[in-house]
């Protein structure tokens, strides 16, 4: 059996081309949905599973907080700048799901070798190949995605593959925690393996099973294409004309990336070391937050988006992405909270909002900017992104503790860095939405 993106027969779509696209029939349409949003839950598992089990790897490898920070932060965020635009590139003009399947194969690959890393510059390269591949998977899957439906369709769309996104985060930290604890407690199945190694030897034999069921995904035809070329140059230009709408665009989500990412890294040391809580005590709720509150943004942000697509204002889809990262600013401060009670409902608050604001503008992007240039736009995002939000924000943060005098400041400096990325977003988000146009071909 076969995924088609075209079901023979179906109704059709009209587009920018010069012609309709049919649209692909139900079931069709729901299995090639599901796979995306499976591709993209396990690589966000493959990417997150080593942050729950950080503190345990340094312990066993003698690592300092900065090393985590480079692990979590640089080895993910400087390959995906590297190849952000080139791959942005082929998604706008070849085979996405041979693109998509190679991602597959690399972080299967880095989560594997993670489990036999000896030395810092081992489990580097392990951790990039891990955050390479499902780093670069997302702006793929969000491609595919966008030509699978309609404009007015793609929020929900949109939706389950950000609800595959966080439902990996929460598998990384209620499984990979829980799994933690008993390995912790039996004998290791491999003679001297630490017990967060063979954590991620399970998670990257799961990962290798997904592989053969990737090979359904058939390539779906393109949407609202509105030039033939396929040259960077002009593709460029297209972009920097819209640079109005889509420097703020970046800027924020940048921001919100940077919140959470820095959250996401340094939460669970923050946990062990500030409220004296083990892996196996939070890993549960953890993973119940990031699953819960995941699916609440995915809803919100699919419904708020393509609600705000239908108001008559400049920028209505935006709307959302506003409003959440107002809310974000003082949930930023969880890792201050005087006890677990304030902590979990705040981090659970950020997270939703994140999730809300990410979803909101990939919306915006698969509805406000054509097709031929989507791919190479989500890679312009991935690599200011991979920098900034994956690669910049955890560094900030085990700097800011040095400044304010040493790793047992960790959570003064998290709250910090987050509060401040928090505010940029709401303001940057503002300012997209001001300057955004009214559709896809307007400039």
């Amino acid at each position: 059996m076969t995924v088609d993106a075209v079901a023979l027969g179906g109704p059709t779509v009209a587009v920018d081309g010069p012609a309709p696209v049919a649209a692909p029939g139900a079931q069709r349409f729901w299995f090639a949905i599901l796979l995306l949003a499976i591709a993209i839950g396990a690589g966000g598992a493959m990417r997150i599973v080593f942050s729950p089990l950080a503190e345990a790897a340094k312990l066993d490898m003698g690592l300092t907080d900065s090393q985590l920070g480079l692990v979590q932060g640089i080895a993910v965020a400087l390959p995906i700048a590297l190849l952000s635009i080139p791959l942005g590139w082929m998604t706008d003009h070849t085979r996405r799901v041979r693109i998509l399947l190679a991602m597959v194969v690399l972080w299967t690959a880095g989560t594997l070798m993670t489990g036999f890393v000896d030395g810092f510059w081992m489990l580097f390269a392990a951790r990039t190949l891990a955050g390479l591949g499902a780093g670069c998977a997302l702006p793929v899957c969000i491609s595919l995605a966008a030509d699978l439906c309609a404009p007015e369709k793609r929020g929900r769309a949109m939706m389950y593959i950000s609800l595959g996104n966080v439902a990996g985060a929460a598998v990384a930290f209620g499984v990979g925690g829980g799994l933690l604890g008993a390995f912790t407690r039996s004998d290791p199945a491999i003679a001297g393996l630490a017990p967060w190694r063979e954590v991620h030897l399970v998670f990257g034999l799961f990962s290798a099973a997904l592989i053969l069921p990737m090979l359904l995904l058939r390539e779906p035809v393109r949407r609202e294409v509105s030039t033939a070329g396929s040259a960077i140059g002009p593709a460029a230009r297209a972009l920097w004309a819209r640079r109005r709408f889509l420097g703020p665009l970046f800027v924020g989500q940048i921001s919100v990336v940077m919140a959470d990412s820095a959250a996401g890294v340094w939460a669970a040391p923050v946990l062990i070391r500030h409220y004296h809580q083990s892996p196996e005590q939070f890993s549960a709720i953890m993973g119940l937050i990031l699953l819960t509150c995941g699916v609440a943004g995915a809803a919100i942000g699919g419904f708020v988006a393509d609600w705000g697509q239908k108001r008559p204002m400049r920028g209505g889809v935006m709307i959302g992405a506003v409003v959440a990262s107002a809310i974000g600013i003082p949930a930023a401060l969880f890792p201050i909270m005087p006890s677990l009670a304030g902590f979990f409902p705040a981090i659970a608050l950020l997270l939703l909002c994140g999730t809300v604001t990410g979803l909101v503008a990939a919306v915006a992007i698969t509805v406000l900017v054509p097709n031929e240039f989507r791919g190479l736009c989500l890679g312009a995002f991935m690599v200011i992104g991979a920098l900034f939000g994956l690669g910049l924000a955890p560094q900030l943060v085990t700097e800011g503790s040095r400044l304010l005098g040493g790793e047992g400041h960790l959570n003064q400096a998290l709250a910090i860095t987050g509060v401040a990325a928090s505010i940029l977003s709401f303001i940057a988000f503002w300012l997209s939405m001001r300057a955004a146009p009214r559709s896809a071909t307007e400039v």
